[in-house]
């Protein structure tokens, strides 16, 4: 009996650093990449789109995708920042 509740407890915490963990720590870069978003950041959406912004508020981030082109989108859309010059 108390090698089964150890089994079951050695699997709990491998499944923690095998899979919440690593989740958790890729959720608290995204937001920060979020937060620090500014104007004329390069970045691409979660559909694949890439532009740059040209404004950004609290919710939300106006990408320019051509000449001319604004496309608003919300920022938790915003999948990527890109290096400058991708776009």
């Amino acid at each position: 009996m108390d090698q089964q509740i150890f089994i079951l407890l050695g699997m709990f915490v491998l499944m923690y650093f095998l899979l919440i963990r690593p989740q958790q720590k890729r959720a608290k870069d995204h937001k920060k990449v979020l937060s620090e978003l500014k104007k004329g950041d390069e970045v691409v959406t979660n559909g694949g789109i890439v532009g740059k912004i040209t404004s950004v508020d609290e919710s939300f981030a106006d990408l320019e995708v051509a000449a001319g082109v604004t496309v608003k989108v919300q920022k938790q859309g915003i999948n990527n920042k890109m290096p400058k010059g991708t776009v």
